[in-house]
């Protein structure tokens, strides 16, 4: 197998093994996954709401998904760990599934849309885009987006700090399609500028008054330098003089 086509397959897998988990997970609040080889195997990393729905009674469900993992989608010795999702407003899958769920029960997509922006800034994102497509208002799909705060689209920023998700939900007039993109507040931009914060007001005054103590020093220093400097000129004339005597 070529190298290309190699990756084209992991990257098929993991597809479907975030595909195969987020309708598995749904109830836990399923926010991704990492999976990453180790000698030892694979190790999985699942990002949810609540770990303990992943886990299950006696760890039976953590089980059965490591065994899924290994029979369906050809993984070694998969190892699962289960982490628990901080801030759920700054995770796209959450804010993905959550627009979602409110489609189905009959939010309008601009009330979710809207919604979900707010949520997402107040929790103190750099910025959000989020995309509701479908039969939206007539017979004929289209699409509608939000978008709030700073949000790059290219570069080095957008591949490597931002966080998409994509959620797909039935409804009467057909699918509709949600896609969320987050810019979360520990993305760093080569073109952020940082302002070093000012001193206390109290060590700011006392390093004042020590400038302004020694400034009559300073300046009688700065008198008295050309007359030494003077002096001294004279003297190594004088010394030169008798030398030659």
């Amino acid at each position: 197998m070529s190298i290309v086509k190699r990756f084209i397959s992991e990257s098929i897998k993991r597809t479907e093994i975030d595909e195969f988990l987020q309708r598995k997970l749904e109830r836990a609040g399923y926010g991704g996954v990492d999976i990453s080889k180790t000698p030892l195997g694979t190790h999985v990393v699942i990002y949810a709401m609540r770990p303990g729905l992943v886990i299950g009674r006696g760890g039976e469900t953590i089980k059965e998904l490591a065994t899924t993992l290994e029979q369906n989608f050809k993984i070694s010795n998969p190892q699962i760990s289960v982490s628990e999702i901080e801030v759920p407003e700054l995770n796209a899958f959450v804010v993905a599934s959550r627009i979602a769920s409110a489609l189905e029960r009959g939010v309008h997509f601009r009330r979710a849309g809207f919604w979900a922006i707010n949520q997402v800034m107040a929790a103190g994102a750099l910025g959000v885009e989020i995309v509701i497509s479908g039969k939206l208002r007539t017979e004929r799909a289209h699409f509608e987006k939000f978008r709030a705060g700073y949000f790059p689209r290219c570069g080095d920023p957008a591949l490597k700090y931002m966080r998409k998700a994509e959620f797909h939900v039935q409804l009467k007039p057909g699918i509709f399609g949600v896609k969320v993109k987050i810019m979360p507040p520990d993305a760093k931009f080569p073109d952020k500028i940082e302002i070093v914060e000012a001193l206390p007001p109290e060590e700011g005054e006392e390093k004042i008054e020590e400038a302004v103590a020694n400034a009559p020093e300073a300046a009688e220093s700065l008198q008295e330098s050309p007359e030494k400097q003077a002096e001294a000129d004279v003297k190594e004339v004088k010394e030169g003089e008798e030398a030659k005597e």
